[in-house]
């Protein structure tokens, strides 16, 4: 999962979204990274996949995030687009892969009552993971 710079609402039209979700998830496979499910709203995406046999989770993002970064500057016209610079990545055991995959169908719904930096931070502590937020939202 990962935000836009600043989490700047660039996706606010379903459509938009629905093409950016299927550039990722090619991106996600073209890194060895099957997509299960990509989803998000306008500041925000969350990915699904298989873990690549060949490329590290950090070199996955990174190469997903270039991918996409450009296909939206040279599709969208959006120019001074860029994603985060961090990303969260979370294990999912496969009898929990059903239920992340209707969490991530159901951002819309679910953003109404929670904004992407309480999610993340929810996420963080229900996993354990300790952070600084001074590091967190670049």
């Amino acid at each position: 999962m990962f935000s836009t710079k600043d989490r700047f609402h660039y996706f606010p039209d379903p459509q938009v979204r629905k093409e950016l979700h299927a550039v990722l998830a090619g991106k996600a496979k073209a890194v060895g990274c099957n997509p299960i499910i990509v989803g998000g709203v306008a500041d925000h995406v969350h990915l699904l996949t298989t873990l690549s046999r060949t490329v590290t989770i950090a070199d996955s993002a990174k190469e997903i995030k270039r991918g996409s970064n450009q296909w939206v500057k040279d599709q969208l016209g959006i120019k001074n687009f860029s994603w985060q610079s961090g990303y969260g990545a979370f294990s999912v055991s496969k009898s929990n892969v059903a239920a992340v995959t209707a969490y991530i169908a159901n951002q819309e719904i679910h953003h109404q009552k929670i904004g992407f930096q309480n999610e993340f931070r929810q996420l963080l502590e229900k996993h354990g993971i300790e952070f600084d937020e001074r590091y967190v939202w670049d």
